[in-house]
Order: C-alpha cells, then structure tokens, then sequence
C-alpha cells in the first residue's frame, strides 16, 4: 500500500511544527497508523525520508513504544488495565473473561478485525479502578460483566459513550487525533467526576482556596526572614573561622622545615677561627 499525497503532506506539515524536524517523529508514527493501521515498513521509510534520519532509527522508536503496532489492529483496541491497583480491584478478572470471550490472547485480533484486546500498563485513573479502556477512552469502575457487555456492543456496531470522554469512534479516527489534528470533540463528555474531584469538592465546600504566589511560607519571596539572616552569618563566620585555621596550618607546615634548620644551625660548635678569638 502507498501512502497517500494528502498523508505525505500532512506528514511534511508535523515535521514543520517542530524546531528540529526529528522531534516530529512521534506524532508522524501515529499518523502512519491512523491510515495503514499499523506502523508499515513503507511509512517507517516515509518518516526517515523526510526527517532525514536512518530507517533504523524510526524503527527503533516504533519497535520500543507498545503504541506503535506492526501488525494491523482491529477496528477498536480495547484496553484492561492490569497495573497494581486495577490488577487487585478486579482487572485481573476482567482480562481472563475478555481473553476467553473474544477467544483471543494478549494484542490480538478477534476473527471479524473489530477488537483487539490489550492488557496495558497504569492509565492514571486508579480513583476509577478497575478501569477499561477503548481506543484511550475511559470506561470506569468495570466489572467482567460490564467489560463483556462493552466489547460485545462495539462489535454490534452500537453507538458506545466513554464514561469521561467522547463518543467511541474507531482506533484509527483516535490515532488520528494523537498525531495532532483534532478532530472537534475534544470537550464532548465530562473529562473528570467522582472521586477525582473528592477533594476538589471539600475545598469549596469550606471555602478553602490556594495562597496568592508569594505569601506561602513555603513560596519563593525574594526575602530572607531573621532566621535565614542568622543562620547565613553563622555559616559565614564558621566558614572564615574554617579558612584562618586552614592558613594557619598551611604556614605552619612551609615555615617548619626552614625553623628547623635555623635551630640546628645555632646549635652548631663555632668555627676554628673563631674559637680563636
């Protein structure tokens, strides 16, 4: 499959968004699969080509970061959360459930190419474990019957609303997304709820608010109080105490070899003529 004009454009267009082109990488990757559905050896040319970079190079970064996928992906990947927390809330379970009822294993693909199922590594929403998610939009506080019932309505085809976030399009319309071109839905949906706005919720029911910038004890005023004063002329004077006991010492040890041979010298007998004196 060749990549397209507009795709070459567009990936040109990320290349120009950054001071050094390379750094554009990234979002390119994503782009690349967001029309091929995978990162492709094509695309992996592509990017080096206009970066200006060896293949090498680009495949190393898509071969690293377990985003990038050199195998075709279904039509949504879906995600089960198996880090500490979701792990002992029930995502373990989840996993089991979802592995058998798909009848597939870890980063695969179900036989009709609508899911593939990933178990993922900490999603930052532990206030919601055990968390699920589709095409990196969260599905919060599932369960292995709530889990079935999400992947059984996204094979169906059905409209799927994330519990924060947007409606449920597809993984490449969300790879789109990533790699930097909206795609007009970014405030569709409540982004945080429950237990993320817990202590949000106390502050301002007791009329709590932030110290203005400067008058936290804590915060940077440009002004040292009489403590800090005291304490910097205490370390003042134990520093210059330190260094006049270091020269003293210093001069000590020079002088000494000089003391010693101006003693040994007065302790010698005088000379014959002047013994004759």
């Amino acid at each position: 499959m060749t990549l397209s004009d507009v795709t070459l454009g567009e990936l040109r267009e990320l290349a120009s968004r950054y001071p050094q082109a390379r750094s554009a990488l990234l979002p390119m990757l994503h782009l690349v699969q967001s029309t091929e559905g995978s990162v492709t050896n094509e695309g992996i040319e592509v990017c080096a080509d206009i970066l200006d970079i060896s293949a090498a190079e680009v495949s190393g970064v898509a071969t690293f970061y377990t985003m990038y996928k050199r195998r075709p992906m279904g039509k949504h990947h879906v995600g089960v959360c198996t880090n500490t927390l979701c792990a002992v809330m029930g995502g373990d379970l989840i996993f089991e459930r979802l592995k058998g009822h798909l009848d597939v294993g870890n980063d695969e693909t179900t036989d009709d190419g609508t899911v593939t199922l990933e178990h993922i590594e900490c999603n930052a929403a532990c206030d919601f474990a055990p968390v699920v998610t589709v095409n990196w939009e969260f599905f919060d506080n599932q369960t292995p019957e709530s889990a079935v019932e999400l992947v059984d309505q996204l094979r169906a085809g059905e409209t799927v609303k994330a519990t924060r976030g947007a409606t449920i399009t597809s993984w490449r319309e969300a790879e789109r997304v990533i790699a930097g071109f909206e795609d007009g839905r970014a405030d569709e949906g409540p982004t945080a709820a429950g237990a993320s706005l817990a202590g949000f919720e106390i502050a301002k029911a007791n009329g709590w608010t932030a110290p203005a910038y400067g008058t936290d004890a804590t915060a940077p005023t440009g002004k040292a109080d009489k403590s800090d004063k005291a304490g910097a002329t205490t370390k003042k004077k134990a520093a210059e105490q330190a260094d006049t006991s270091r020269a003293e010492t210093e001069t000590a040890i020079e002088e000494s070899p000089a003391q010693t041979s101006k003693e040994s010298a007065s302790n010698e007998p005088a000379s014959k003529e002047d013994s004759d004196d």
